[in-house]
Order: structure tokens, then C-alpha cells, then sequence
């Protein structure tokens, strides 16, 4: 038997009530060429003989039922969307269905235009998906140091400027707006530099309390202050003759700022409770968001630590001001969380990369790093979407339906991001109750970094003063 797909798209209705496949078949017929099966062996081998442009298959079948026969056709052909049927909207069905891959379901009893509806944007996917060619070389790519992407003017001259800051030890200070990559800078200049085999420690200056930053740059010693029980090593001790990276040293009080103006001219410091100095040679690099100018015509930032520091400086772009790099750090985007999520995207639709191209990106390169791995977990086809992007880029609200006995409520309309930042808040403190407080081990259960916690510990204002008292929403 052969079919003449020229002219109409091929959709193979696989169902083993009969007057099902008859109703679907009635519907269809008219925009679509139609190819129908009783089972999961039936469909599998309709697909090997016709290759079908879209599946609609029942997900509850005698012998093989749908969601093995969706398996099987998967690795027949991963390109080919599958639409499974089920008379057991259940969200163990719903979440099984979308984590394996399948293009979306429907429940039963069956809507012919929901059907109608989900199968044009089937074979929307499918044609973009045709045309979207998957880079693969992308894994082959060196990147010097991960997501420093870019091929823009304003980028080539950063990374002339890490050159040259890479081939010295001078100390560097690295501008920019908070999400433009200044870590990844200061990474990179540390790689490319006579230094890289020495240690390269990192603080951030605004996620340490007052109280304690002090003694996590210099140390301490035993019975310097009631929890003192043991001798500290700081951090520039820690470097050596390595680096360290001073993240937001904006946020540093003024007294702190003498101590590394010390530290920086004399190349010593002591211990906190301590009298022994001790010498380093680690390399400096800093950073800020802040405008260390205005700081210190408000008397807020040392002007002898500002010259210090500024001696060889870089300032990294926004990223409205280097869109023509947004493809570039898309695709690297898409391909780092399709394999950390273990998923088939391969590229993105022409729309979607409007939006984010005519978006003006307020958190810069971090904010587009996460939209793109909100895409990719609520993706459910290789290609991604603009309805797979976050609410607050796109503008619109998505639909969430929930069932009773989960949520208490039949339905409502809430932002997607809301959604995200109540379950994200919930999981931090859950996993502060059950580290006891404590920070490092509560960012390695949340499989995120120490200064991710603590900044997001400040975004959604959790009280960590009495663990005990923390509330989840």
C-alpha cells in the first residue's frame, strides 16, 4: 500500500474502540490524509511502513498500550509528534506522557477541536523542526570559560582587554550591571594567566553578613569571639600565590575597605584576635555593580581604595547593548540544560527568538540564562517555543489547571513566574529546616551554589535569624 503525501499531511489514529477511530477519522479526513491501527503493534508497524507526520494514539490499549508503543516509535523516529489519548486524566499519566517526550494528551471524552488545535500545532513543531538544522558541533566548541559567549564588537574588546589583563599581575576591577557575566570575566583573565595553577578563591562580598566577612578574608584565631573555637584560615590565605576574586566589593563598609587598601599596599594583614602578620601574594581581582565614582564623592567608598583597584579595569556590557550575541548564547544555553534535563531541544522557533531579541533584558545575560532553562523543562518537542517562555518576557499568562485534591481549586490564571518563585521559595526553606541553617549544606540538597542561596535567600526575604519560625508560603 502506498500514500500520496504531497498534498495533505499524514496522521495515523491509533484507538482500539472502532467507533472512535471512525469519529476521528470523520473529523479529520477533510484537512488530513488518515492511516488508523487497533493497538501498539499496529501502530509501530504503520509508522516503519508510512512514517506518519503526527500520532494520535489511545494511551490505554490491550497488549502493548500506548505509552510503550510511544517509546518504541520514539526510536523509530524521535522527530515524529505523538498526541496521546486518555480517558484517565490523571497528572501520574500527564507527567509520565510529557517526561518520556510525547508531544502533549487529551482526555476523554474527546474534544474534536481541542484534537483539531493541538494537532495543527503538532505539525507546526514538526516543520520547524525540519527547517531548524541541529548544530552538532556544539559540543565539540572550547568554550575558555563556560557562557563567556560573544561574538559582538563590544565583546571582542573585553576579551582583548582579558588578553592583556591576563598576560600581568595587576590588580583588575571589573564593571558592569548585576547578571552581565563579571565572574565569568574574572575566571577567565585567572585561566588565561601565569597563575592558573595556583588556588583561585572567590567571595561575595554582599552575601557574607558584616559580622562575619571580616574573619572569611583573614581568618581568625582560637577565642577571637564567642563561637570562635578553633583557628580560621581566611581566604587570602587560602590564595596564596594564587587569585582571589572579590565579588561586590561595592557592598564592603568602609572599615573593612582600609584592611584590603592594607593589604593591597603592604601584601600582609593579621587574623582577627590575632598579632602575627602574615604575608600573601595572591593576585586581587574585584568587582561591582555599584558606581564606585559615586560612592566616593558620597563618601561611601575610600578614594585611596578606589585608585587601587581601578589601576587596569573592564567593563562588561549590558546585554541590550550586544543583542546581536543573543542567538550565540541562546543555542549554548539550549544545548547546556537540554542535557542537564536530558532533552531533545535542538533550536527555536523564529517568533520566540523575536521576543527575546526585542526584549530589553533588565538582568541581562543571567535573566536570559534562566528563561532558557524554563523553556527547555516546560518544553515537550525539540523545538522551543514563545509560549514556552517565561510570562514576564512574553507579556502573557498561562492557564494552569489543577486538580481538587491537589490544590483545592478546580482552575485559575496565575503568572508562570509566580508559580516558580512560590514552589522555589518553599524548597529553600524546607531545605534550611533540615540543614539546621545551614547554608552550604542546604545549597548542595538544592544541588545550587552557596552564593545562588544567599542571593536568593535576599530576593524572596526569608528570616534565617530562628530557623525554627520560617513559614513556607
Amino acid at each position: 500500500m502506498s500514500i500520496d503525501k504531497k498534498n495533505k499531511v499524514t496522521i495515523l489514529i491509533v484507538d482500539d474502540e472502532e467507533n472512535i477511530l471512525n469519529f476521528l477519522e470523520e473529523a479529520l479526513k477533510e484537512d488530513y490524509l488518515i492511516i488508523k491501527g487497533k493497538n501498539g503493534k499496529e501502530a509501530i508497524k504503520k509508522v516503519q511502513e508510512f512514517y506518519p507526520d503526527v500520532v494520535l494514539m489511545d494511551y490505554k490499549m490491550p497488549g502493548m498500550d500506548g505509552m510503550e508503543a510511544f517509546l518504541k516509535i520514539k526510536e523509530i523516529d524521535k522527530d515524529i509528534p505523538v498526541i496521546l489519548m486518555t480517558a484517565y486524566g490523571t497528572s501520574q499519566i500527564a507527567i509520565q506522557a510529557m517526561k518520556e517526550g510525547a508531544y502533549d494528551y487529551v482526555t476523554k471524552p474527546l474534544d474534536i477541536e481541542e484534537i483539531k488545535v493541538t494537532i495543527s500545532k503538532a505539525i507546526e513543531l514538526k516543520k520547524l523542526s525540519e527547517k531548524i538544522k541541529t548544530k552538532n558541533n556544539l559540543h565539540e566548541r572550547e568554550f575558555v570559560i563556560e557562557g563567556l559567549i560573544g561574538k559582538s564588537q563590544n565583546m571582542q574588546d573585553v576579551y582583548k582587554l582579558i588578553g592583556k589583563a591576563s598576560s600581568s599581575d595587576v590588580t583588575v576591577l571589573i564593571l558592569g550591571e548585576s547578571g552581565t557575566g563579571k565572574e565569568l570575566v574574572a575566571k577567565s583573565i585567572y585561566m588565561n594567566s601565569e597563575r592558573r595553577d595556583k588556588p583561585y578563591v572567590t567571595v561575595n562580598c554582599a552575601a557574607i553578613p558584616e559580622g562575619l566577612l571580616e574573619s572569611e578574608l583573614f581568618g581568625h584565631e582560637k577565642g577571637a569571639f564567642t563561637d570562635a573555637k578553633e583557628r580560621h584560615i581566611g581566604k587570602f590565605e587560602q590564595a596564596k600565590d594564587g587569585t582571589i576574586f572579590l565579588d561586590e566589593i561595592g557592598d564592603m563598609s568602609l572599615q573593612l575597605q582600609a584592611k584590603i587598601l592594607r593589604v593591597l599596599q603592604e601584601k600582609c594583614f593579621e587574623r582577627v584576635g590575632g598579632t602575627e602578620s602574615i604575608f600573601t601574594n595572591a593576585r586581587v581581582i574585584a568587582a561591582t555593580n555599584k558606581d564606585l565614582q559615586k560612592l566616593v564623592n558620597e563618601k561611601k567608598f575610600r578614594e585611596d581604595l578606589y585608585y587601587r583597584l581601578n589601576v587596569f579595569s573592564i567593563t562588561v556590557p549590558p546585554l541590550r547593548d550586544r543583542k546581536e550575541d543573543i542567538p550565540d548564547l541562546v543555542e549554548y544555553f539550549i544545548f547546556k540544560y537540554s542535557h542537564k534535563y536530558q532533552k531533545m531541544i535542538t533550536g527555536i522557533s523564529p517568533d520566540a527568538m523575536e521576543i527575546l531579541n526585542n526584549y530589553s533584558w533588565p538582568g541581562n545575560v543571567r535573566e536570559l540564562e534562566n528563561a532558557i532553562a524554563h523553556a527547555v523543562v516546560v518544553s515537550h518537542g525539540q523545538i522551543i517555543l514563545k509560549e514556552h517562555l517565561p510570562q514576564n518576557i512574553t507579556g502573557n499568562k498561562i492557564k494552569i489547571e489543577e486538580s481538587k485534591d491537589i490544590s483545592g481549586e478546580e482552575e485559575g490564571v496565575v503568572p508562570l513566574n509566580d508559580l516558580i518563585a512560590k514552589v522555589e521559595k518553599d524548597m529553600i526553606v524546607k531545605a534550611l529546616k533540615s540543614t539546621n541553617g545551614n547554608k552550604s549544606k542546604a545549597a548542595r540538597l538544592l544541588g545550587i551554589s552557596r552564593k545562588s542561596l544567599f542571593n536568593k535567600i535576599r530576593d524572596y526575604n526569608i528570616n534565617i535569624e530562628n530557623i525554627e519560625t520560617i513559614k513556607e508560603d
